[in-house]
């Protein structure tokens, strides 16, 4: 092709090429039909009552609100980490049998804590008992959420596990996603929700295997800690 040729193309490619670019700008906005100032709704009692406190709900009066969700609730048994444990326990789309597997499994718990209490001879015994089932189970995720994870990292041909801090987020999933592996590992006799209150209250008091698999990964972690500098590398 001649030098004039190839400078009558010049243009047609820098088209194609601007055209390339804002599409790639639009593939990476988030679709969404609320704009950005449109706020997220409040449906915690608790919470509610903060924004009240702090003076943020005055601000809020008549700023705009996203719908409600299917999946949310205004009720005082409603758990935003309990359904989100719903649906990680859900298979292949049943939400409705593993709601029901959670909530006999937090009605074993209040059956074993119950008993617990009735057995204690002292006030000061039945005070220490914990008989809310959404409240061991907070404890118990709490107690089993890992602080440091390991990610592999490559290094001059070589391929190390190198500790890291680990989100919140990621802490959470790893806990419910250790303690739901764990209660399918059970025995033919015992049904899910009966291992699944037996771990709730083992994590409840800092023990069990839940607890095991995090203490074993900060081992790991700690064991690995001469590598920690290539995460920065």
């Amino acid at each position: 092709m001649s030098l004039s040729g190839l400078l009558r193309t010049l243009p047609t490619i820098n088209a194609i090429n601007s055209s390339l670019g804002s599409l790639s700008l639009l593939s990476r906005q988030p679709y969404s039909m609320y704009k950005p100032f449109v706020k997220e709704p409040v449906y915690n009692i608790e919470q509610l009552d903060k924004l009240i406190e702090s003076g943020e709900a005055k601000k809020r009066e008549f700023v705009p609100v996203k719908a409600a969700r299917n999946d949310h609730n205004v009720s005082v048994f409603y758990d935003d980490l309990t359904s989100k444990f719903v649906n990680m326990v859900m298979v292949k789309g049943q939400k409705e049998l593993a709601r029901n597997l959670v909530e006999m499994g937090y009605m074993k718990v209040k059956q074993i804590q119950l008993a617990k209490y009735y057995e204690a001879t002292t006030d000061a015994e039945r005070a220490e008992i914990e008989l809310n089932p959404i409240t061991i189970f907070h404890k118990a995720l709490e107690n089993c959420s890992p602080v440091l994870q390991l990610t592999p990292i490559k290094r001059g041909g070589s391929t190390y596990q190198v500790p890291i801090p680990i989100t919140e987020n990621r802490a959470r999933f790893l806990a419910m996603k250790w303690m739901i592996l764990e209660c399918r590992e059970k025995e033919r006799k015992i049904h899910f929700p009966e291992r699944l209150a037996v771990e709730l209250i083992d994590a409840f008091n800092n023990t069990g295997k839940v607890v095991k698999r995090k203490q074993d990964l900060h081992k790991q972690c700690e064991n690995n800690r001469a590598y920690a500098h290539y995460r920065w590398g």
